[in-house]
């Protein structure tokens, strides 16, 4: 009987609907009855109020005060007239004082679950279930064949005029009653609203399914029916206007046939979407705008993942709603309401920018046909002229062109580039030509694009009394040009050289200076600045692209450091915040372009040392990053300087270790890291580290500051990871070189120094803790080198091989006292305490290998060498320390005294 799950909810909803009116019908009865009773008790019983009696005293006074001294006025009724007094010694009867007699009104209590249950949602419930039911009627009729077509709609029409008369005939029942109608459950808006919906469906069915009515006369009679609803709409409120325009908007998914007729269904959804902003423009309800919009968006969608897209009824519907957006809803722009000037209004523009949204998927679910494009350009054009007219939707202009990038972006990764940069052409046959309809039709859009939003956005500036509608229409001038010039590069170049592009890119860098020039003479209007500085970074963007489009890949990321530098040398010329952002964001762009690849330019970085595409493509933006936070810091010191003097730090590290790694690899970018990769990367990081700590201490700069400790940080890592363990000599079995130019100077004697003057460069500026640990890391990498270098003279350039001798271990022990006494040397000659304990160390842990190695070893004459340099050695030690260090001054012997 039922044939979906739907319809069984169906019936039990309007089961229990039935149920619940039933028992709330019986209740609203029974309370009327309890109230009548209540109310007459109530004017039964009620007790003569009497005056309270006066004392004695004032009795008698009374006649007399009252007639001689009346009562005081209040200061607020001094002006009014006095009252005419009748009887003065009588008080003034219980009417007369109503603010005295009458009790404070009770607030009414909030309506309890039955409440709600029996007067809202018994007829929110109602409501759907009538609009069901006559949705239902007609599909069953069609599946089971009981009536024919005509009998069909004339029976949905009949059902639909009950359903209006009676939402019409409850209005002036309760309109000529006492009793007030809920306002959120509305009884004859609910029965209205279900026949405007009804009334729809019939429409639609008589047209889309069976084909009684002509095109003409279908949209006649939908004209109609959205007129009397919205005439019902400005009668019953909002709620029938949400319903209806929901159950308008769901009626073709509840009433359709096999075949979808595409037009039919636009045609319905465009005569419910004016009827809709109609009434929304009428009684300035913003939300039922923002509605229909959503809807109408959505029913976009149907139809765009076939293979054949119908382009023309899909485009008719974006065209015929952005017209009625930009008549109805559009703020200022003829029927619309009226707007704030200088203000963007965000309903005004994302209702021209849905459809837009709206029109570039037709673009592209339809492969970019020709209609399709057609289409989205008059709404391109369509959107310039509305936002000329009405400043309101000005926030189009961004939509309309992050449309017009995506559609050209799109188009330009779909067809196969390699096609078009053939020497011989495009294969036949296989992929589009560079000369066919598409790409010229795509050409003369593109060349109208740029020419329109470049013209009209530098025409608007100085009409609005309002900053923010000239900067939108600069940054839609400038940003839309540069975006479609860099897609057809990618399409038509395939981002290869390209002097053509190149010279087109020059072309626009000089329209973008004849605009910044012209802005930079005029008289100073609410946002010409930023105007004048977004066209002159539209200058330097356009000539970046020029360096990119006429040289190699990798200069793309050069172009776009330059373009950094060059926008913050105009800020310090012109000091406007928005350049040193949009300095710090050409930063940003270029961090995130090496991300990509950080090889710049793939495969083709070269096998010469130092001087390959790593020197330009990371040296050439670090300079840039390095003079652009110059210019910037001679203003403030603020987070776009920041970002610039981050993305300054990273490329010269960045440097630095990728041209580390190409010299130790020999070109090879992928191999496995070595003994002189790890070495020369802490040497390198060691001394950006003692740069930037003395960099610190001029610009006093957070940035520094925190670049200092992390690369130091850095250094740390790789040392202790890199140099002790993972490519240690002493455990795998690595060449290091000669016997005294060799890798082990390189690798821990170079940092042991450069440590050591770290360790200086932050002694007093940082904590104690932080320099002592740099300096034990100095101490701890100098006593490495000795000991390595002393493994290197008995086991040659390969330390991991062959036993350790006697003579090894005891000129191991005469190393490390060697060196302990050099450190003291050196600190009892420049007055150095930290060098002076530095030695104890040392000298404490020969000591301990003499006591736990040396004795245990160690045989013969060895053992006795070296107990006694050690001995010999301590005993020199505790002389310097006692007739140098630590001279005790004999006092001298006190003078003779002498008498008076």
């Amino acid at each position: 009987m039922f044939d979906g799950p739907f319809d069984v909810f169906a019936l039990i909803i309007a089961i229990i609907a039935i149920l619940i009116a039933i028992k709330a019908s019986s209740q609203a009865a029974e309370l009327r009855r309890r109230f009548d009773a209540l109310e007459q008790m109530f004017y039964a019983q009620r007790p003569v109020q009497t005056p309270p009696p006066l004392p004695a005293q004032a009795q008698a006074d009374a006649p007399a005060t009252m007639a001689t001294e009346p009562p005081p006025l209040a200061p607020e009724a001094e002006a009014a007239p006095s009252p005419l007094v009748t009887e003065e010694l009588s008080p003034p009867p219980l009417a007369a004082s109503p603010a005295a007699a009458a009790p404070p009104p009770v607030p009414a209590a909030a309506p309890g679950f039955e409440e709600r249950l029996g007067t809202r949602w018994v007829v929110w419930i109602g409501g759907l279930a009538l609009a069901l039911g006559g949705f239902f009627m007609v599909r069953y009729s069609i599946e089971a064949g009981l009536l024919g077509p005509g009998v069909r709609v004339f029976l949905g029409g009949l059902f639909a005029a009950a359903l209006l008369g009676a939402g019409e005939w409850s209005r002036r029942k309760e309109s000529i009653s006492n009793i007030q109608a809920l306002p959120i459950a509305n009884i004859p808006a609910i029965l209205t609203a279900a026949g405007t919906a009804v009334a729809f469906a019939t429409v639609y069915a008589a047209y889309a399914l069976y084909g009684f009515l002509v095109p003409a006369t279908a949209f006649v009679l939908l004209g109609i029916v959205a007129m009397c609803t919205l005439a019902a709409a400005l009668l019953h409120g909002p709620a029938l206007a949400g319903l209806g325009v929901v159950g308008a908007f769901v009626t073709p998914l509840l009433v359709s046939s096999g075949k979808p007729d595409y037009w039919a269904l636009y045609i319905y959804l465009a005569v419910v979407t004016a009827a809709s902003f109609g009434l929304a423009r009428i009684r300035l309800w913003r939300w039922l705008a923002v509605t229909t919009i959503a809807f109408a968006v959505l029913w976009i969608f149907p139809g765009l993942d076939t293979e054949q897209v119908q382009v023309a009824p899909h485009a008719f519907h974006a065209i015929a709603g952005f017209v009625l957006a930009a008549l109805l809803v559009v703020c200022g722009f003829m029927f619309g309401p009226s707007s704030e000037d200088g203000e963007i209004e965000p309903v005004s523009s994302s209702s021209l920018g849905a459809y837009l949204f709206g029109a570039m998927l037709i673009v592209l679910s339809s492969a970019h046909a020709d209609l399709a494009l057609i289409a989205f350009a008059l709404l391109v054009g369509a959107t310039l002229l509305v936002a000329w007219r009405a400043p309101a939707a000005t926030g189009a202009l961004g939509a309309a062109a992050a449309a017009v990038f995506i559609v050209f972006a799109e188009w330009a990764v779909r067809a196969n580039p390699d096609m078009l940069v053939l020497p011989g052409g495009a294969m036949s046959g296989i992929g589009p030509t560079a000369i066919d309809s598409s790409v010229t039709l795509h050409l003369v859009m593109a060349a109208i694009f740029a020419i329109g939003f470049g013209v009209a956005g530098f025409l608007a500036q100085g009409r609005s009394n309002s900053a923010i509608i000239p900067v939108v229409w600069s940054a839609a001038a400038v940003a839309t040009p540069i975006a479609i010039l860099v897609a057809l590069y990618a399409r038509i170049a395939h981002l290869d050289r390209s002097i053509p592009f190149a010279i087109l890119a020059v072309l626009l860098a000089a329209a973008f200076g004849a605009a910044t020039e012209a802005l930079a003479r005029r008289e100073d209007r609410p946002g010409v600045a930023i105007s004048t500085a977004l066209f002159a970074t539209g200058t330097l963007g356009a000539l970046a692209l020029a360096l990119t489009f006429a040289l190699e890949k990798g200069w793309l990321t050069i172009a776009l450091a330059l373009m950094s530098l060059g926008t913050a040398w105009i800020s310090l010329q012109r000091p406007i915040p928005v350049l040193r952002r949009l300095a710090a964001i050409f930063a940003a762009i270029v961090t995130a372009r090496i991300g990509y690849d950080p090889r710049i330019v793939g495969d083709a970085v070269g096998t010469t040392p130092i001087f390959n595409w790593l020197l330009w493509g990371y040296g050439l933006p670090a300079a840039s990053f390095w003079g652009a936070s110059i210019f910037l810091r001679r203003r403030a010191d603020d987070p776009p300087l920041r970002m610039v003097e981050t993305a300054a730090i990273l490329f010269t590290a960045l440097l630095a270790f990728m041209e580390v790694r190409h010299f130790a690899t020999g070109g090879r970018m992928t191999a496995a890291p070595s003994l002189l990769e790890f070495a020369l990367q802490v040497c390198v990081t060691l001394a950006m580290a003692i740069g930037l700590e003395r960099l610190r201490l001029r610009s006093r700069s957070i940035v520094h500051n925190v670049g200092a400790v992390v690369l130091t940080a850095i250094a740390g890592l790789i040392s202790v990871f890199g140099l002790l363990i993972l490519e240690n000599p002493l455990l795998w079995s690595t060449d290091v070189g000669g016997a005294v130019f060799n890798l082990l100077l390189l690798g821990y004697a170079l940092p042991a120094v450069l440590m050591l003057l770290l360790s200086y460069a932050v002694a007093g500026e940082r904590g104690k803790v932080y320099a002592n640990t740099i300096a034990g890391g100095a101490l701890l990498f100098a006593l490495a080198y000795v000991t390595l270098e002393i493994r290197r003279f008995y086991h040659g350039p390969i330390l991991s091989t062959g036993p350790t001798t006697g003579a090894e271990q005891y000129t191991y022990s005469i190393g490390w006292l060697a060196f302990g006494v050099v450190l003291l040397g050196v600190g009892i000659l420049v007055n150095s305490e930290r060098a002076r304990l530095a030695s104890a160390a040392v000298i404490a842990l020969t000591i301990l290998k003499a006591f736990v190695i040396d004795m245990s070893t160690l045989t013969g004459v060895y053992r006795a060498l070296s107990f006694m340099c050690l001995g010999i050695v301590l005993v020199a030690i505790g002389w310097l320390y006692q007739r140098i260090l630590f001279r005790r001054q004999v006092a001298p012997p006190p003078a003779p005294q002498t008498g008076a």
